[in-house]
């Protein structure tokens, strides 16, 4: 038992909902998180982004994760100055984890968050991090930093705590309030604390795991697993392609056995599947141990645009136009972090081709930002390409008509179609077809 009781459970044995809570990170996890828990509990959200914090002011939330009406009614207060936190019994940190240029794992946006809170943090304080992290950071990384600013001792005058994100962007059945949520605290008297306030939060129920490095391993190969899983189905798409036939009809006659998974094939991006793999690999490799499997399933994911890409070209003639139709990392979703759509691009045009891009769902100024692509307006205006490529499978794509689509490309051109949105049309006998 640590020396002192957790400022949570003010002299009671539940918590009570007057305990204040602080979300360090307003981005698709921190969000939804904080109006979950404001339902019960007082929430400040805390984000270093002025222009986002504004928005959710304004009762705009970019993400589309949590509509307008239930954003606007939330009573969290969102703030981009950490003492507005102050107050806090809990924080939980929401930031990303990504990956550098050499995919090592970049914890600079969770260690600065810990150097935030530090500052602020009172004694009796539980610090919670939820970002993707491999096993031992909350403890070994988040632990000592939060010591060093506070001059509180860990395990003493605060306490750590894990509770892995569990968000699906776009995904909005398995929302973070009616999910299963992992818990682990410093202490058993901490895990109580957390399955209490997570409890609160999710009709899912929680899940208390044995200690927080279990926690956080669990958290890492979740996305690991799936990762594995889609690079079986991209490879084995890959062979298919030479044997002239569509990984989409094989895996729709192998589905009908009970016991088949249903992974699809394409492009991994995002800032989960994407990135998690390498934080497992990272830790493997620390304790002598070559993460073989984990990084080959990378390899081939990484490949899959310059797959797709080749594909493409050898359909088509030299210098063409080329339309991609989607940016985003995933179908009807803003998000454009870690997008493997932009290999596509890069390769076509490495081969010659001009390469124009449509996305209604994407931030026109981040793409050009980020990318260096100016996304296209109407599609109606989009004619004349010598190939059309459907590349995230977004409902406006996919409920296009064949007058639309065939509208699009020249007369002998080329609809390639990654995600299979179109695989039971019919299109016109001159126009060449292609997809995985």
């Amino acid at each position: 038992m640590s020396n002192s009781i957790p400022a949570a459970l003010r002299g009671g044995e539940k918590v009570s909902r007057k305990t204040a809570i602080s979300i360090i990170g307003l981005g698709y996890v921190g969000l939804p998180l904080a109006v979950a828990l404001a339902r019960q509990f007082d929430v400040a959200g805390f984000d270093i982004s002025e222009a986002r914090v504004e928005e959710l002011n304004d009762g705009f939330d970019r993400t589309f994760e949590i509509e307008q009406p239930v954003l606007r009614a939330s009573s969290v207060r969102y703030s981009t100055n950490i003492a507005d936190t102050s107050d806090a019994d809990i924080h939980i940190i929401t930031v990303p984890t990504p990956v550098d240029e050499l995919n090592k794992p970049d914890l600079t946006p969770l260690q600065n968050a810990c150097r935030a809170i530090g500052p602020v943090m009172k004694k009796g304080s539980i610090v919670v991090v939820e970002s993707t992290v491999y096993p031992g950071v909350t403890e070994d990384v988040c632990g000592p930093i939060l010591e060093e600013i506070s001059g509180f001792k860990s395990g003493v005058d605060f306490y750590l705590g894990y509770s892995p994100e569990r968000i699906n962007p776009g995904d909005k059945v398995h929302t973070v309030d009616k999910i299963i949520k992992v818990v682990a605290g410093q202490t058993e008297q901490v895990t109580d604390i957390l399955e209490d306030i997570y409890g609160a939060a999710t009709t899912g129920g929680t899940f208390r795991a044995r200690n927080i490095k279990t926690a956080e391993a669990a958290k890492v190969i979740e996305n690991a697993q799936r990762d594995i899983n889609i690079a079986f189905v991209n490879e084995a798409t890959m062979i298919f392609q030479k044997l002239g036939i569509s990984a989409y009809d094989v895996l729709e006659t192998a589905g009908t056995k009970w016991n088949f998974l249903n992974f699809t094939p394409g492009l991994v991006g995002g800032h989960c599947i994407g990135i998690d793999p390498f934080y497992l690999a990272h830790k493997a490799n620390e304790v002598g141990h070559s993460p073989d499997l984990i990084l080959t399933g990378r390899r081939i994911n990484e490949s899959m645009g310059k797959f797709i890409a080749d594909s493409v070209d050898s359909q088509i003639k030299a210098s063409s136009r080329v339309l991609l139709l989607g940016l985003t990392f995933k179908e009807n979703v803003p998000d454009l972090r870690n997008t493997k759509v932009l290999d596509i691009v890069k390769r076509l045009e490495e081969l010659g081709h001009t390469v124009d891009v449509h996305d209604p769902l994407a931030d026109k100024a981040e793409a050009s930002q980020f990318y260096d692509l100016e996304l296209k307006e109407n599609l109606k205006n989009l004619t004349g390409y010598n190939a059309v490529i459907g590349a995230v499978a977004h409902s406006v794509y996919k409920d296009l008509s064949q007058t639309a689509l065939e509208g699009m490309v020249t007369s002998d051109g080329l609809i390639a179609d990654v995600k299979g949105m179109w695989r039971n049309r019919e299109f016109s006998s001159n126009l060449k077809r292609w997809q995985l």
